[in-house]
């Protein structure tokens, strides 16, 4: 496993796990970062994201990118 952030531009890869605190496990599951689900990396700049999930855009940042697993 390695963390989102190591996914390059126009890879689509499986989410395996996200960590941290509850309430930051609860905010990307809203999102749709969950376990088995797929993303696709539209772009990304200084370790920041931007993803494809289901059908919607969604820009995080390093720190949270570093929290989801893949």
């Amino acid at each position: 496993m390695m963390p989102l952030t190591m996914a390059k531009p126009g890879e689509t890869v499986t989410i395996r796990r996200v960590t941290g605190r509850d309430e930051v496990r609860q905010h990307l599951a809203e999102l749709g970062f969950v376990a088995d689900s797929t993303v696709t990396v539209v772009s990304e700049l200084a370790g920041n994201l931007i993803l494809q999930v289901k059908d919607s855009r969604i820009a995080l940042d390093h720190t949270l990118a570093n929290r989801v697993m893949i």
